[in-house]
Parts: structure tokens; C-alpha cells; sequence
């Protein structure tokens, strides 16, 4: 069992479980993602508070759990873990370096707003550049994403949806 550590920082917590992987896509932190809220302190408790993509998305039990076991690795017992539903996730949330890492791994970013319809959207194909893409399917491999394909290269690929 590990030692109980001391002089913990709010920092050190943000940095420590910052760096999880989100589950369904694991070239992203729960932080570039931006499902890691907060960390705050409150007395000797360190508040953790994530929000989910959406609301019952099911990676969220399993980045909960990986945040339990990071912490416990490290020794520290003294938190409590939350789930915020409200506000509710936005992808103006995710870092610009989240945004990147989705295009370097095949996943068009979040363009445009919310008001805009998936049908009238041409996210450029992260294969090509190209904007000449049509929308497949409304729902990817998760409900986070759309399915696109590219006219100019042919290849389908996933959008993240701005919300």
C-alpha cells in the first residue's frame, strides 16, 4: 500500500489526474478534453469535478475510475470525486491543443457553432484538407461525433460536434 503523501497541492491533483486519457480516445487528456473541471480544496479535501461530453456518456465511469486509482497510487485518500451535469459540456471547453491532437488522429475538430445544422457543414477531411465532405451519419462511433466522408480522397472520417 502506498504512503499517505503530505503537502499535496491543488496543482499537483490537476496535474496528476489531468493527464488521463479519455477512454475513447486516448490520444486526449480528460483535461484537453475538458472534462476536468476543477480542483479545488476545501479544508483537507481536495474537490475533483468533471463533466461528461453528454449527459450518460458511458467512458464516464471508466475516466471516474481512473481518476480513483491515479489518486490511490499516489497515496491520496483525501478527495471526493464530482459529477457536474450543469452547465453542461461545450467543446469552447476543449484547449486548442486538445483540437489538435484530434486532427493528428484522424478526428475533424469542432467548427463552427451549435446553431449550424451537421447537414450544412463541410469540416475539412483530416486525410486531405479537403472541404469537399459530406455528412453520413449523424451519430460516429460515439454519440460525441458525427460521420463524414470526403469527396476528394474518399475516406470517411469522424467530426467531434460542436455542443
Amino acid at each position: 500500500m502506498p504512503e499517505v503523501k503530505q503537502d499535496i497541492t491543488v496543482s499537483y491533483i490537476r496535474n496528476l489526474v489531468g493527464k488521463i486519457p479519455d477512454p475513447e480516445i486516448p490520444v486526449i487528456s480528460i483535461t484537453d478534453l475538458g472534462i476536468l473541471r476543477s480542483v479545488d480544496k476545501e479544508g483537507e479535501m481536495f474537490v475533483i469535478t468533471i463533466t461528461p461530453t453528454y449527459s450518460g456518456c458511458p467512458a464516464m465511469d471508466f475516466i471516474s475510475m481512473s481518476i480513483r486509482m491515479k489518486l490511490a497510487e499516489e497515496g491520496i485518500v483525501n478527495y471526493r470525486l464530482e459529477t457536474k451535469l450543469s452547465p453542461a459540456w461545450t467543446t469552447a471547453w476543449m484547449t486548442e491543443r486538445g483540437k489538435q491532437q484530434l486532427l493528428e488522429f484522424g478526428i475533424a475538430p469542432p467548427s463552427g457553432n451549435m446553431e449550424e445544422r451537421l447537414e450544412q457543414l463541410h469540416p475539412a477531411c483530416p486525410q486531405c484538407n479537403s472541404v469537399e465532405t459530406e455528412l453520413i451519419n449523424a451519430f460516429g462511433s460515439t454519440a460525441c461525433k458525427a460521420l463524414f466522408k470526403c469527396r476528394s480522397c474518399g475516406e470517411p472520417f469522424d467530426y467531434f460536434k460542436c455542443h
